[in-house]
């Protein structure tokens, strides 16, 4: 049973909202944030709605049902009517109990994304790259926006590591689920006896943090300059353009030198190194509130093992939620990832709603 009351506030805040924003006069800062707070009210207005009205409707069907004098065909139609009511009844609940679970309050930022080869030497930075671009297809299709951060290239086309910023609508709700460890199962073209090999690459998604979000105070950070360095040692700059950022209380370094402007090196880095304090502190308010919150969907925990790629079946599986695939290619360009966050977000909305109604 949802309470009435809560229903009842939904409707108001929709009716608040579409006055406020057709009028003209909300604040040209809050416009975005109330515009968006408008639509996701908008796709579950109508439930609430005719869930409020469900009272008033079952009412005037069992009046119908119970008046005997009333045709018998009258009768029959109300009791149908009334069965099928009751059965919307359920599906109205339902989808109400799923819009009131608690949101996770990053799931409408920006992300960043960083991926780094693990073990399995060349071959998991070969993996890391194929992650990258099978990300690259993912925010292609739903018209996001991605943009390189920092690459660092390994033999054969592989990255070592790369960090990449996603900009659209409700980016951190849908990435984070990918979170990780990823392992991947194949031969290499450099095995001479057809022998699968097991290699890894993990996935670190944070939400993009503002500064509003997090204060990093200019006293709390050591930056020091350097000159650039290229692979085997030599130098891409002559000058000291890259940049290592320490914010001494966290003891998170970053480090960047992909810009020949030490200017863009450092607001590159800046924007990194805010969303991992961001981060880092998030995961310490949610292990203070729940004990349990690693063993859920979407944590976030980075060294857990969340899905693995077998090429030699084709098929890829999701561990959390004991999914598999046999679509292994069509996953990778991004044609089926939408099914798999799918079935993720629905684990987790399950979860919560269990805690809910425990």
């Amino acid at each position: 049973m949802v309470p009435i009351d809560k229903v009842k506030d939904i409707i108001k805040k929709h009716n608040a909202l579409e006055k406020e924003l057709s009028s003209g006069n909300v604040d040209p800062k809050l416009f975005a944030q109330k515009s968006k707070e408008y639509s996701s009210l908008g796709n579950i207005i109508l439930t609430a709605k005719e869930y409020v009205n469900y009272e008033n409707e079952k009412k005037d069907l069992l009046n119908m049902v119970q008046d005997q004098s009333n045709d018998q065909e009258i009768i029959d139609l109300a009791q149908k009517d009334l069965n099928d009511l009751n059965k919307k009844k359920e599906k109205y609940e339902n989808d109400l109990k799923f819009f009131l679970l608690p949101k996770d309050e990053d799931d409408n930022k920006n992300a960043i994304v960083e991926i780094r080869a693990g073990t399995g030497g060349l071959e998991a930075s070969l993996f890391c790259a194929d992650l990258f671009k099978m990300y690259e297809k993912v925010c292609s299709k739903k018209k996001w926006k991605l943009e390189i951060i920092n690459i660092s290239k390994s033999e054969a086309g592989g990255y070592k590591e790369v960090i990449f910023s996603v900009n659209g609508d409700d980016i951190y709700s849908y990435l984070k689920y990918e979170s990780g460890v990823h392992r991947v199962q194949r031969i290499p073209q450099t095995e001479t006896q057809g022998r699968v090999h097991t290699s890894a690459a993990t996935v670190a998604v944070l939400p993009e943090a503002e500064e509003v979000d997090i204060e990093i105070k200019e006293a709390d950070l050591r930056i020091d300059v350097f000159r650039a360095g290229g692979p085997g040692g030599q130098s891409v700059n002559t000058t000291d353009s890259a940049v290592r950022i320490t914010h001494i209380p966290s003891g998170v370094v970053v480090s960047q030198q992909d810009e020949k402007s030490q200017h863009k090196n450092k607001a590159k880095a800046l924007k990194i190194l805010r969303s991992r304090v961001y981060e880092a502190e998030k995961r310490k308010k949610d292990f203070e509130r729940s004990s349990n919150r690693r063993s859920q969907i979407g944590s976030g925990d980075r060294s857990e093992r969340i899905r693995t790629y077998n090429f030699p079946q084709g098929r890829v599986t999701d561990h959390r939620i004991n999914l598999t695939l046999h679509k292994l290619d069509e996953f990778l360009s991004g044609e089926i990832h939408e099914e798999m966050n799918q079935e993720l977000r629905l684990k987790e909305q399950n979860i919560k709603l269990n805690n809910l109604n425990a």
